[in-house]
């Protein structure tokens, strides 16, 4: 986001209503194993009648709790409160929103195009990685499901979340509040992300299908605390800590700021600051403001001379 262009970054921040609060579910994956260019993807978006889009797209404005007719927006009660929450995103907002009650594929339109120029400038090449992550997510997640069943698959549950593998449950407090069937008229679709994590994210109202958006398993071992070399630990006493050592990492691949540090280390922001102040103390990384948001960059001539001055302290006499 730090590198898009001004225009499209305000772009963005207008739509913020569809995604700061809940993601539409229309934007969920098919489960029919349709194309997954992205091209086709915004066409499938594109496909659905204009009742439907407005369904799905106003719900994060007016949550009909999945039974939205379409003379549901159309209440002047319904319509004010939806415009009142838009508006406190903004009067760019509050547009755009009037325009969805109005007009549900022009609206549509618009949101792809603003979707289609954030992918091209900023997620496109990211895919790449993404894509591979995911891939190999889809395969354990198969294999898993096949020798272990569905529990494993989901791994480490949110705290809203309890599993009950005697009764086949999955019990989610959630304010919406229903059960839920899974059966073969009505089966699971379960989809991995890199996003998600520490969330799980669910899907129960038709016509989308039901889904659990979940953290692909590799993010959560990366996530999971882990010994570096003992070696390791002996030279560098003031890295002698695993997560400290996984933020210098990271920040050794590019610089970051808090914002992205934070859910790749599964740290709070008081915790990741503890841990970045004590980097930053050792002269291995720095800092500087860019608008918003603090970068931090890597100090590699501090960390180059480490050996050199280890060696020195160990040299005899």
């Amino acid at each position: 986001m730090r590198a898009l262009d001004p225009e499209l970054k305000r772009k963005i921040e207008a739509y913020a209503f569809l995604y700061r609060r809940q993601v539409p579910d229309l934007l969920l994956p098919s489960p029919r194993g349709r194309s997954s260019e992205w091209g086709d993807e915004l066409e499938r978006v594109r496909s659905w009648s204009p009742e439907l889009l407005l369904a799905a797209f106003g719900r994060p404005l007016y949550d009909h709790g999945g039974t939205a007719r379409p003379s549901t927006y159309g209440r002047p009660r319904v319509r004010k409160a939806a415009l009142e929450r838009a508006r406190a995103d903004g009067e760019e907002a509050a547009a755009l929103a009037e325009e969805l009650l109005d007009d549900p594929v022009r609206f549509t339109d618009g949101f792809l195009d603003v979707l289609d120029l954030y992918w091209r400038a900023a997620f496109s090449a990211e895919w790449t990685r993404v894509e591979s992550v995911l891939s190999e997510s889809i395969v354990e997640a198969g294999h898993v499901l096949a020798t272990a069943g569905i529990w494993p698959v989901l791994g480490r549950l949110p705290g809203h979340c309890r599993a009950e593998p005697v009764r086949s449950q999955l019990l989610i407090d959630l304010p919406h509040e229903h059960d839920v069937v899974i059966c073969d008229a009505n089966p699971l679709l379960l989809v991995p992300s890199v996003f998600v994590w520490p969330h799980l994210r669910v899907n129960c109202d038709p016509p989308w299908p039901t889904a659990l958006v979940y953290a692909a398993p590799p993010l959560v071992r990366e996530a999971e605390p882990r010994i570096p070399p003992s070696e390791l630990l002996r030279v560098l006493r003031a890295l002698a800590d695993d997560t400290r050592l996984r933020v210098l990492k990271l920040i050794a691949e590019r610089p970051r700021t808090t914002q992205e540090l934070a859910p790749l280390v599964g740290l709070s922001n008081a915790g990741l600051s503890k841990s970045l102040q004590r980097l930053g103390e050792a002269g291995l990384i720095t800092s500087r403001r860019q608008g918003y948001y603090v970068v931090y960059s890597l100090q590699r001539g501090r960390l180059a001379g480490v050996p050199e001055a280890l060696a020195r302290f160990l040299e005899p006499g």
